[in-house]
């Protein structure tokens, strides 16, 4: 009997610590998004999107690098602009 007290507390114990992961989850004050990040590689891709920033639900800036080259995007409902182009290159060089 004294075996199956023990086996309870720790199943007890083990689904309080359960339900508060769960809570403090659910209401956005813990994530474990942040282990995943940890382990992919940098972004060695040709094309990688740096920043995003949204003005209104409709209009969109994006930050884009393609082969060292950052270009300025907007996005709107009639389509999107490329607002500006910059070579990374000669950024860093000035």
């Amino acid at each position: 009997m004294d075996v199956f007290r023990q086996i309870v507390s720790v199943l007890v114990v083990f689904a309080l610590l359960g339900a508060t992961v769960w809570s403090l989850r659910r209401s956005g004050k813990i994530s474990f998004a942040g282990f995943t990040r940890k382990w992919t590689p940098a972004p060695t891709k040709a094309f990688t999107a740096v920043e995003r920033l949204t003005l209104t639900p409709q209009h969109t800036l994006h930050l884009i690098r393609i082969h060292g080259q950052e270009l300025l995007v907007a996005t709107h409902p009639q389509g999107c602009s490329v607002m500006n182009t910059t070579d990374q290159a000669k950024g860093a060089a000035s």
